[in-house]
């Protein structure tokens, strides 16, 4: 079910909650009103003040509630220019805005029992507790595939930085979890190069469009399933802060219309994933209120925002001493969260790299969230049982580059060993600590 009625919240009352509440009907008056009252044919498509589809009934909305909804409805600001120092602009962000409708309620469920699919149990949790560890739902020999890949892109990058002159030693011998700690250090930045990559091998394009985690989306999204661009390799070295995420929404990273969008993650680490290695820790409950709370960019010397503890709790209503929970996984596990859920990885501490996919889904008719620079990826389709997924036209727009020159860093985007990243998330939250990568936004926001 898709709220309809994101809008923002003033103090995050009880009331601003049950406003969101909105139903579907109403929600279609109120955009007719903000067009101008016009009358359109019934069953025309208008679109909300937050871009998603809707069917018009040929009414116009009472004068009162036009009032009340202009009141509410989010103005759009411009950028600010760089300041004279050449620094990006320390933007202040968004009216936090609530839509609990779309992460809270289940759609309805696949009449037919495929497999794969979550038990109640299982879908409970995940639409309550905003997250669900499934253990042992992949087989090994469906991840040896997604490992293999994962070396060959390692032996490419190191061959490319061996005839560049950037490192001495390729390390052949080393192996799948040694390898890349030793080309970090010899060329510090090597795995956000690798982090950065565009390329879906087959290995990993058989993993996202596995039957059974298609068959849980068709449960979480609807019979409509596809690909959200975002997706992930994670190449989290040891002792490594530029792999180390801290506490964020992953919706920090979305545009504004991401909100109304379920987009489910499925996080799939390449080994026995620990407290040691760097696990994830999820907040229990903390999508509830459907809100996006305040983050700030950029943590340490990242390109990662971060959502401070205090804003957890008092906009989230999170009490992170009972909520929060350590999910060590076993190889072959699967962690299934949305993106309102709160969560972080803990720093890699022990002496192997913590692979890990993070892939995401969602359903293709609604706003994917990623500032226009990508569309989504159907992979599956009621409506057209004999989709085929396009994975060449997908895999053709590299989602970093394009992040990169959307705040006009040309430059790295087309260099294959800068070693930084950027995106239109840093100009939508304060920019609280500057480093390399916000330094490398010619003029953010354009």
């Amino acid at each position: 079910m898709v709220c309809m009625s994101c809008k923002p919240v003033e103090g995050h009352t009880l009331q601003a909650e049950e406003n969101c509440g909105i139903s579907l009907f109403l929600s279609a008056l109120l955009n007719i009103a903000m067009e101008g009252g016009q009358k359109r044919h019934k069953h025309e498509k208008v679109t909300t003040p937050n871009n998603l589809c809707l069917e018009s009934r040929g009414h116009r909305a009472p004068d009162d509630v036009l009032l009340s909804v202009r009141t509410m409805a989010p103005k759009k600001k411009k950028p600010k220019k760089a300041d004279s120092d050449g620094e990006p602009p320390r933007k202040k962000s968004a009216p936090p805005m609530c839509c609990p409708e779309v992460y809270l309620t289940r759609p309805p469920q696949p009449k037919v029992k495929k497999p794969g699919q979550l038990n109640d149990d299982q879908l409970r949790q995940f639409f309550e507790e905003g997250f669900v560890l499934v253990k042992d739902f992949l087989k090994p020999e469906e991840l040896q595939s997604v490992r293999d890949d994962i070396e060959r892109l390692v032996d490419d990058l190191a061959e490319r930085l061996f005839k560049a002159g950037k490192i001495k030693d390729k390390h052949k011998d080393a192996g799948l979890f040694k390898r890349l700690t030793l080309l970090e250090k010899e060329f510090p930045g090597t795995a956000v190069i690798l982090h950065k990559t565009g390329k879906l091998p087959k290995g990993f394009r058989d993993l996202w469009s596995n039957e059974r985690l298609l068959n849980v989306m068709e449960q979480l999204v609807g019979p409509e399933v596809a690909g959200n661009p975002v997706w992930n390799l994670r190449t989290k070295t040891p002792y490594n802060e530029q792999t180390e995420v801290p506490w964020h929404q992953d919706n920090a990273y979305f545009d504004e219309e991401a909100l109304g969008t379920l987009i489910p993650t499925a996080w799939i680490p390449l080994l026995d994933a620990t407290v040691q290695n760097g696990c994830m820790q999820m907040v229990r409950g903390g999508h509830r209120k459907g809100v996006l709370a305040t983050h700030v960019c950029c943590t340490g010397g990242t390109w990662y925002v971060e959502m401070a503890k205090e804003e957890m709790e008092q906009t989230l209503g999170c009490d992170l001493t009972k909520d929060v929970v350590t999910c060590e996984m076993t190889y072959g596990s699967v962690l299934l969260f949305n993106n309102l859920t709160p969560h972080r990885s803990l720093p890699n501490i022990s002496t192997d790299v913590r692979w890990s996919l993070d892939l995401r889904w969602m359903d293709p008719c609604k706003p994917a969230g990623l500032w226009g620079l990508k569309d989504s990826l159907p992979m599956r389709s009621a409506k057209n049982p004999d989709l085929a997924i396009d994975w060449e036209k997908f895999e053709a727009v590299d989602r970093n580059k394009q992040q990169q020159k959307s705040v006009d860093n040309v430059a790295g985007a087309e260099d294959e060993f800068d070693a930084t990243i950027q995106g239109p998330w840093m100009t939508r939250w304060e920019i609280v600590h500057h480093n390399k990568h916000t330094r490398s936004m010619v003029n953010p926001g354009k």
